[in-house]
Order: C-alpha cells, then sequence, then structure tokens
C-alpha cells in the first residue's frame, strides 16, 4: 500500500508551509516560507522540490500564500486553489511575484493527482475564500483545517473521516483577553472568521471522537496568545477527561521544521 509522509516546514503568522506525500513525490499545502527555505528544509528528508507535484493554498493571506508565484515560475510547480483564492491572491500586494496561471479547483470537488484524491472544503475565515483540505491515498484520510473562526459541518464531517489531522489551536483566551492586542484585533481572532482557540479545538475533539483517528497536529499557533505546552496541554486533558487517547498528539513548531512523520 506504501507509506503517507507528513512534514510541517512553518506554522504560523510568520509563514505556513506543509508536506504530504510518499517516498516518491508528495504536495505542498500553502507556500508562506521563503523557496530557499523550502528546499532546504525538503532536502535534510532527501525529498527534492522537482519531486513536489502541486501546491495546494488554503487561502490569500500572505503568511499562507507569500511564495507560491515563485515556486510557480522558477521551479514549475503548479498551484491548485479556488478562483477567488486565486484572485485574492493577485490582489495581495504583499506576495512575492504573484501567480499568473492557477489550476483552479472547487469546493466539495474532488481532485485526483496521482494515487492521491484531494477535497477541498470550505472554512470559516476572513479572507477572500478558505479552504480546508483532505488528502486520501490508500483508504487512509490525512485531513487539514487551519484558519478558521469555527468548525462548521464540512470541516466536521471531513474530520470524522480522518484517520490524520492538523487542526489549528490558535490561542489561549486567557492569553488573548490579557494580551498586548488592541481590542478590534481581539474580536477579529475570537470572531467566527477568525481562529479556534485551544479550548474550541479541544472541546470539539472531546465531543465528536473519531475512533480511528490516530494523529493529532495542533497547527497556527499564536506566538504573543499561545504556547505548545498551554495547547497541548489543553488538548490532552479534555480527551483524557473523556478516556480517550490518541496515538500521536503534538503542537507544530511555528518556524522550524518538525521531523518527517511516516503515517
Amino acid at each position: 500500500m506504501g507509506n503517507l509522509y507528513f512534514l510541517s516546514l512553518g506554522s504560523g503568522s510568520s509563514g505556513n508551509c506543509y508536506y504530504i506525500g510518499t517516498n516518491d513525490y508528495g504536495f505542498l499545502i500553502d507556500a508562506g516560507i521563503s523557496s530557499v527555505r523550502t528546499r532546504k528544509y525538503l532536502k535534510k528528508y532527501n525529498i527534492s522540490l522537482e519531486q513536489i507535484q502541486g501546491i495546494f493554498i488554503t487561502h490569500d493571506h500572505t503568511d499562507h500564500a507569500k511564495y507560491a508565484g515563485i515556486l510557480n515560475t522558477k521551479y514549475g510547480i503548479p498551484i491548485f486553489t479556488t478562483k477567488r483564492i486565486f484572485y485574492g491572491m493577485q490582489r495581495n500586494r504583499n506576495l512575492k511575484n504573484p501567480p499568473t496561471f492557477c489550476n483552479f479547483i472547487h469546493k466539495n470537488e474532488t481532485v485526483q493527482l496521482r494515487d492521491f484524491s484531494i477535497l477541498p472544503f470550505p472554512v470559516s475565515h476572513d479572507a477572500s475564500e478558505c479552504m480546508g483540505f483532505t488528502f486520501s491515498f490508500h483508504n487512509k484520510n490525512f485531513t487539514i483545517a487551519t484558519d478558521l473562526g469555527f468548525i462548521n459541518d464540512f470541516a466536521a464531517q471531513q474530520i470524522s473521516l480522518s484517520d490524520y489531522l492538523v487542526i489549528e489551536a490558535n490561542y489561549d483566551e486567557q492569553m488573548l483577553e490579557n494580551g498586548p492586542y488592541p481590542e478590534p484585533l481581539k474580536n477579529r481572532v475570537k470572531g467566527t472568521h477568525g481562529h479556534l482557540s485551544n479550548h474550541t479545538t479541544a472541546t470539539f475533539l472531546a465531543e465528536n471522537w473519531n475512533g480511528k483517528l490516530k494523529y493529532i497536529f495542533l497547527c497556527h499557533l499564536s506566538a504573543e496568545n499561545n504556547n505548545p505546552r498551554l495547547a497541548y496541554q489543553t488538548v490532552f486533558n479534555k480527551l483524557q477527561n473523556k478516556d480517550i487517547s490518541p496515538h500521536f498528539l503534538a503542537p507544530l513548531d511555528r518556524l522550524t521544521p518538525s521531523e518527517l512523520f511516516i503515517l
């Protein structure tokens, strides 16, 4: 059947990028870190940019899409995203060389690329449009749901089918409330088009536990309003209170790559 490989290259407001694939080829989810860093981090695990079959963009914010155009034009890696996200990327003046071409995908419509079936599903965030993705590979479902103000029915359904999950745990509610953000920004973060708190993510997983879920990665942790220990402990405690023990639970680092997980 073959193994599924996962690597986080960066996760947070400083830049988001993830690798999902096999030992022969794979895909990037988002391109928020430089092409130099992307190549360097992949090379550590003997993955070349030439093996990347596509970049799937969740939304048009700079920390997720800044270097997609460079990876496309310099290395010929195709971009896959929705029409609204693509046009949002073209309007975003903070992107490096906004892409001029894209392979359009559509929410809730599966894309078949080699051995992978990829399903984009809509999530709630204050971008032109925002997608989560489920990558299905030989009966293994890997879902990423980041930058969402609440877990809508589409995201909930995909999480319920997942074996492996990357899900946002952006902020601790008390840290946000007592932190340095101005009030309008606090309201944006905790709004329904903002981000998920540790507590919201933990409560959802505990109350909607999918018995086949093995690995949970907590992503997009805030530097100002969260920390890895707190995110982990909040989710762990909620699951433990329900006698739930996933095989693996860990926060992803904001600035440094994770280990290469073979799933």
